[in-house]
């Protein structure tokens, strides 16, 4: 069996290792119902061993990291947490101690969130491009050099290293794992079990164009974005703005600039394929995606889609679509 091990401690985020465990863990429910043999065996390990609380309150049970031999492990991940409780993980003699030799034999390696500062402070990162928190990308970029952040993806995958932005995207992580070593059809089976929109492709980003307004705060227009949001297949120039905003054409640019960080075409363009690559990933029509996102005839999403992402729609949507 192929034996991946989640190494938490005191503190730690629960989702980053239960969220993937589940994954694993479906997929060996799903080659059952296929008539295969279980093909993942899930492991918890930390420091000392026994019960380990996470920040939330639960506490969960494991094995202690220095009774595993390596070359025992084909996986290991380990998970994030806040900085109060991460940085006693990254200082942890047993940890220090265990890991190294561990991730050196294992197939693959890597983290959950902000896991990754484990392993970083270790050198194990060092010359590999890797995915954290978004919260956490300046932080590990100013404290480890000759480690490539990619502020953006969802997850990164760079040889053995597997690493994911944080919490839900060890689930997509965790999918494409599967897709890996088994197929792409039990990965969509496991998908479908647990519920999921769509499998994500890593370098999909961690947000939406929504999401990336709203976090610059209290946006003057986010009235607008929901609605613009809302009817992306409705005429969406600066004129059409402006006019719904209440304001000049110069006034509505400035200001909406201002407060996203984006020109009002770029944003609309990235609402759009943001929202063709969801709809893409569900396996409907180029034509039916096109009309659904304001991108119509066909041919001009698919302009726009292939100079934004370097790919065909069509080809996006086979590679993508949850089965």
């Amino acid at each position: 069996m192929h034996h991946v091990a989640f190494v938490v401690y005191p503190g730690f985020e629960l989702l980053d290792p239960s969220g993937p465990a589940s994954v694993f863990t479906g997929a060996n429910r799903a080659l059952g119902q296929n008539g295969r043999s279980a093909f993942y065996r899930v492991t918890l390990l930390s420091a000392a061993g026994g019960a380990v609380e996470s920040s939330s309150g639960v506490a969960v049970e494991t094995r202690s990291i220095t009774d595993v031999r390596p070359g025992d492990l084909q996986t290991v991940l380990v998970v994030g947490a806040e900085r109060e409780h991460l940085l006693p993980a990254v200082a942890d003699p047993v940890l220090r101690a265990a890991l190294p030799p561990l991730v050196r034999q294992a197939e693959r390696f890597g983290s959950v969130c902000t896991g990754g500062f484990v392993l970083a402070a270790l050198g194990l990162f060092d010359g590999h491009r890797v995915a954290t928190h978004w919260d956490a990308c300046r932080r590990f970029a100013d404290a480890f050099s000759k480690v490539a952040v990619d502020s953006d993806a969802l997850y990164v995958v760079d040889g053995r290293l597997w690493t994911s932005a944080g919490v839900t995207t060890g689930i997509d992580m965790a999918l494409a794992m599967i897709a890996h070593d088994l197929d792409a059809t039990i990965a969509g089976e496991v998908a479908k079990r647990l519920i999921l929109y769509a499998r994500r492709p890593g370098y999909q980003s961690q947000f939406s164009p929504v999401l990336k307004a709203q976090v610059k705060g209290d946006s003057p227009f986010a009235d607008l974005i929901g609605w613009i949001q809302a009817n992306l297949d409705a005429p969406l120039d600066v004129p059409s703005l402006a006019a719904r905003a209440g304001m000049t054409e110069r006034t509505f640019h400035r200001r909406f600039v201002a407060a996203t960080g984006e020109t009002p075409a770029r944003f609309v363009e990235t609402a759009r394929l943001d929202a063709a690559r969801m709809l893409l990933s569900r396996g409907l029509s180029l034509k039916a995606v096109a009309a659904q996102v304001g991108l119509f005839p066909p041919a001009r999403l698919t302009e726009a889609f292939e100079r934004r992402f370097g790919v065909a729609p069509r080809l996006f949507r086979a590679m993508h679509a949850v089965l």
